[in-house]
């Protein structure tokens, strides 16, 4: 996050402007759906620079018909690309490489654990997503510092706060179990004196 990218506002609004066409069903191998989110992805890196992808570089913005997680994962995929079809991106024409791994790459967890179109009708996971494509392009917001936006970023990161989430239950599961036999021990060894007297 080292330069300085566009102002953190007009992504968001950007999101929140989000047009229907890109919350659209993706098609899948079958021909169900409504929109090919491989097409999508291959003009938007033409936009920002790129060359052309290979068929197997657009293989992962492909999926079969009742793959729930693989389909929130490309609905999640068209909302970033709407945000990185933004004038700011175009108009330096070098960022394809980083948006291309962001969008193959980077959004598969966070699909997992929120509803894509929850990007564009919640403000913090608008800012979330917006930091998150800054952050994978090696850009902060304008006006802030990068210790500013790595702040920012943590304190919203999904995919974070949910592994802290099950680290939590996973320890207090831990821990009750552990009361649990002590109490158990305690009885047994008060069922054994008892017996003794």
């Amino acid at each position: 996050m080292i330069e300085e990218g566009p102002l953190l506002e007009t992504l968001t609004r950007r999101l929140a402007e989000c047009p229907a066409d890109f919350m659209a069903a993706p098609r899948d191998r079958g021909g169900k759906g409504e929109v090919y989110v491989a097409a999508v992805v291959f003009d938007l890196l033409r936009e920002l620079g790129g060359a052309p992808l290979t068929a197997q570089e657009l293989d992962v913005f492909e999926f079969k018909q009742g793959d729930a997680r693989r389909e929130r994962f490309l609905r999640l995929a068209l909302i970033a690309a709407w945000l990185l079809y933004d004038p700011w991106f175009r108009s330096r024409n070098r960022f394809a490489t980083p948006a291309y791994e962001f969008l193959a790459l980077g959004l598969d967890d966070l699909a997992a654990i929120v509803p894509p179109k929850t990007f564009v009708a919640d403000a913090d996971r608008r800012e979330e997503l917006a930091r998150l494509c800054l952050n994978a392009l090696g850009l902060r917001p304008a006006g802030e510092t990068e210790s500013q936006a790595e702040d920012r970023l943590a304190t919203l990161d999904s995919v974070e706060r949910g592994r802290v989430i099950r680290e939590a239950r996973a320890a207090e599961a831990r821990a009750r179990q552990i009361r649990e036999e002590m109490a158990r021990k305690a009885a047994e060894e008060a069922a054994a004196v008892y017996g003794r007297e």
